[in-house]
C-alpha cells in the first residue's frame, strides 16, 4: 500500500509564475517540487497543494501531499529535498498522513498575511516581500472598515472572477497590526476567491489614505460591482500564512 506523505513547505514566490502547474511554463512551485521529488524517489510524483498562490506571492506555510512506494525516513526525505530544491523553496517538515488525507479538500480555513511598508525610506532588503506604499495610513479608520468584511458574504465585488462561480465566502477574522515601518493585515476565511485578499487590502489602503468612504464598501457588497471596490494590491506583499484542516477518520 502506498504511503501518503504530507509536507509543509515555505517559499519565496518572487521569481515564480505561481504555485500551480501551468501548461505554458515550467516555472511554478509545483513543477519544481514534482521534478525534484520524482527524481529523488525515482517515481512519477504528482503533488496536491492546499492553496494555489499566484505569481509573485509567497508562503510561510503551504501544505502538500503525495503518494509514494518509497519507505524512506521522513527526516531523510526532508533533508535531501532541501539539498536539491532551489534555495527559495524549503521543506520544513515531512510526516505520514492518513491514506485519505487530501491537502486541498481537507483544508477548512486559511490565513493570509499582507505586508504594507509605510516608511518614506524605501525597503532595500525587504523590497520583494512588502508593498512599498511609503505613506502613513490611518490604521484606526482601516480597523473600522475591516469589520464590514467579517461574516458570510458575497465577495464578487472583491474578486476578479465573475460569472456563475459561487462567490459566497466567510471571513472569520481580519486583524490589522501597525509597527514603526509596516502595517500588516491578517485575513482568515474558509476559502478565498481569485485576488480576493489583494482587493480587500487595496480597499482598506484607500480607506487608510482617506481616499474612500466606508459606505462605499457596503455598496460594493450590495451591488456585487467590482468597480466599487478598491485597487488590486501588488503580489509581493502577500503571504500564505497558515492552513487549518478538518479531522477525519
Amino acid at each position: 500500500m502506498k504511503r501518503n506523505l504530507k509536507l509543509t513547505i515555505a517559499y519565496d514566490g518572487t521569481r515564480y509564475n505561481g504555485f500551480q502547474r501551468l501548461g505554458d511554463t515550467k516555472n511554478t512551485i509545483q513543477e519544481k517540487l514534482e521534478t525534484c521529488i520524482s527524481r529523488f524517489l525515482n517515481e512519477d510524483i504528482k503533488i496536491i497543494g492546499a492553496s494555489r498562490t499566484d505569481a509573485g506571492v509567497h508562503a510561510y506555510e503551504q501544505i502538500i501531499n503525495f503518494y509514494t512506494n518509497s519507505d524512506i525516513d521522513d527526516t531523510e526525505l526532508r533533508d535531501n529535498l532541501n539539498f536539491y530544491l532551489p534555495e527559495d523553496i524549503v521543506v520544513t517538515s515531512v510526516e505520514d498522513a492518513p491514506s485519505n488525507f487530501h491537502s486541498r479538500y481537507w483544508v477548512v480555513r486559511k490565513t493570509y498575511l499582507y505586508r504594507i511598508y509605510t516608511s518614506p525610506i524605501p525597503p532595500l532588503f525587504e523590497r520583494n516581500y512588502v508593498y512599498n506604499l511609503g505613506k502613513k495610513l490611518d490604521v484606526e479608520r482601516m480597523r473600522e472598515a475591516s469589520n464590514l468584511f467579517i461574516g458570510e458574504k458575497d465577495f464578487q465585488a472583491f474578486s476578479k472572477r465573475n460569472g456563475k462561480k459561487d462567490t459566497i465566502r466567510t471571513v472569520y477574522n481580519l486583524e490589522i497590526i501597525e509597527t514603526e515601518k509596516e502595517v500588516d493585515i491578517y485575513i482568515t476565511a474558509n476559502s478565498f476567491l481569485y485576488n480576493m485578499v489583494r482587493i480587500i487590502v487595496g480597499t482598506l489602503i484607500e480607506v487608510g489614505l482617506h481616499k474612500r468612504e466606508l459606505d462605499s464598501i457596503t455598496k460594493a457588497f450590495e451591488t456585487c460591482d467590482r468597480t466599487l471596490s478598491g485597487f488590486t494590491a501588488p503580489p509581493e506583499g502577500l503571504f500564505l500564512y497558515k492552513n487549518y484542516f478538518t479531522v477525519k477518520k
